[in-house]
């Protein structure tokens, strides 16, 4: 099996690839990246797919259409990723296996994605966070950076779903979300807020509290979860 490296990408001498990779479009790969098997970088977006003319060989039709992705230095993209179109990977940002980004997705230097996250285009995420397995981001997420995202939990945009009205959900820099959680579209988890594992947050977040339960609500302020955190660890408080 072989790749596909489409003739309009730039990829750094150094970017090592593992068969097989697709590479569509103008989608450029920084120094030292790491893309392993069956991932596709540049996938076009669905009003592009009806473009598409009958051929012989399809991915050269795939390629036509695709503007391409950027990632940056240092990028490792794990088996079976799919990266869309318009999507930029900071320095050092490292994916699972079978991460999904979709379109017009920003995500900061030294981020990690872990294993069958979904992001679901139009999406901005900060350096230095981390995200679990399986968690699901969609249109419209604002993440700040050095946010911690738990396994399984899912963000919404949707207060009445399925409607028209699709609305901004944020999660503010330092912010920790648990795993399992739900945050509920349109609500603001604050700078450094704390949110249980399997809480359900159906309002804003202020800055620096800790919110649990269904509904979820306060419990402490960050200062008493960190000094809970160290006697957890086992250091003095």
């Amino acid at each position: 099996m072989t790749h596909y490296v489409s003739r309009k990408a730039s990829l750094s001498p150094s970017v090592l690839l593992t068969p097989p990779v697709v590479v569509l479009g103008s989608t450029s790969v920084g120094d030292d990246s790491r893309i392993f098997s069956f991932s596709v970088l540049g996938f076009p977006v669905k009003r592009k797919l009806s473009e598409l003319g009958s051929s012989e060989q399809p991915l050269e039709e795939v390629d036509r259409v695709s503007s391409g992705c950027r990632l940056g230095k240092g990028v490792i993209v794990r088996t079976h990723c799919i990266i869309y179109e318009e999507v930029e990977l900071g320095d050092g940002v490292e994916l699972g296996h079978g991460v999904l980004i979709r379109e017009k997705t920003s995500v900061g230097s030294w981020t990690k994605v872990g294993t069958g996250t979904v992001i679901d285009g139009y999406v901005t995420i900060g350096e230095h966070t981390n995200i679990q397995t399986g968690v699901y981001i969609p249109i419209k997420t604002r993440i700040g950076r050095g946010v911690f995202i738990g396994p399984r939990a899912v963000i919404t945009n949707d207060r009445y779903p399925p409607s028209s009205r699709i609305v901004e959900t944020v999660i503010e820099d330092e912010a920790v979300i648990g795993a399992n959680a739900t945050v509920v579209a349109g609500v603001v988890i604050g700078r450094g807020a704390v949110v249980a594992a399997g809480a359900v947050v159906t309002k804003d977040v202020p800055p620096g509290v800790v919110v649990a339960g269904v509904p979820a609500r306060f419990v402490m302020n960050r200062e008493e979860y960190e000094r809970r955190k160290k006697l957890y660890e086992g250091l003095n408080p």
